[in-house]
């Protein structure tokens, strides 16, 4: 094989390497189990996969700075808990409710930035803060009650279907086509390339860091108060627990998509396969009734794995 041969198949893998990863272990679990590829089978595990991936979108935005977001599940758990409880306690009509959510999400979210641009905080550290805040309002607000709520209007977001298609999924669509949009063909989206691969370049560039910066944990807590109103309308219910840990797969769901950690490199598309290829891990997992004990084991070697192969395809020269 010449040099130039080994340099183009490298660069398919450096390019592609996610989605050969979930096109592989796609095929491993349809030969382990004929029920994989059943048509009801794949839109459950789109359905299953749908939270993750809606909050991992955003979560990729902040990544691309070279930030990340450690509040979104305690976001997902008080928007669930606003959404359902402006209803039901309130007696808010149902879509303004699900704005005034949505905006607390948003809020707590420009909060984070804040705390990094204007606080000088690292992102860690101050994502790390408004999570602990979000799990206590949310508990304030709650009373450590569930909140039921069986309005057909407000389940529809997380139960219904159009068509075959679950409607969180195609919520996830839209939430996908959007991000895609912004970080592709806008010049907002092209900033927050630039701040994540070099912010004195984008300081000299003219670029407002700071504004940047603070938008993106925005976008992040939006789409993590959109999955909390999802989870709420799923469960039929807003539980004050609910989320938990759950930051850590819309992390892993990022960086599993090729997402860099230090910032400036990845795609909301490889975010999207990198959820699914945890979705379907899970799925194939029960499918194949493996002990839960042995489930994050086994997810845990797949994830070193897959970044290890991402690390070693893009520092191949």
């Amino acid at each position: 094989m010449t040099v130039k041969k080994l340099d183009s198949m490298v660069k398919v893998l450096r390019r592609f390497n996610v989605f050969l990863i979930f096109i592989g272990l796609c095929v491993l679990l349809s030969l382990l189990s004929d029920r994989f590829l059943s048509l009801s089978n794949l839109l459950n595990v789109a359905l299953q996969t749908s939270i993750v991936a809606i909050m991992a979108v955003g979560m990729t935005f902040t990544m691309l700075t070279a930030g990340i977001d450690l509040s979104v599940g305690s976001i997902v758990a008080l928007s669930s808990a606003l959404s359902a409880g402006f209803i039901i306690k309130q007696g808010l009509p149902i879509y303004p409710a699900m704005g005034l959510a949505l905006a607390a999400g948003a809020g707590l979210g420009a909060i984070s930035g804040l705390l990094v641009v204007k606080g000088r905080l690292p992102p860690f550290v101050a994502t790390l803060a408004m999570m602990a805040v979000g799990r206590g309002l949310t508990l304030a607000y709650t009373q450590g009650w569930t909140i039921p709520i069986m309005l057909d209007e407000f389940t529809f977001w997380g139960s219904g279907k159009i068509g075959p298609v679950p409607v969180p999924v195609v919520v996830l669509a839209v939430v996908f086509v959007a991000a895609y949009i912004v970080l592709t063909r806008t010049k907002f989206g092209l900033h927050v390339y630039a701040v994540g691969g070099h912010q004195e370049t984008a300081r000299l560039a003219g670029i407002n860091i700071d504004l940047v910066t603070t938008a993106v944990y925005v976008i992040s807590g939006f789409t993590a108060a959109l999955a909390g109103i999802i989870t709420a309308a799923r469960l039929w219910s807003a539980q004050p627990n609910v989320a938990a840990g759950l930051e850590l797969d819309a992390i892993a769901a990022s960086v599993l998509g090729g997402t860099s950690l230090f910032g400036g490199v990845g795609s909301v598309a490889g975010t999207i396969v990198g959820a699914f290829i945890m979705g379907v891990l899970n799925n194939g997992l029960n499918l194949l009734e493996v002990s839960s004990y042995y489930q994050k084991v086994i997810k845990g070697i797949v994830f070193i794995l897959a970044v290890l192969l991402d690390l070693y395809t893009k520092g191949r020269k």
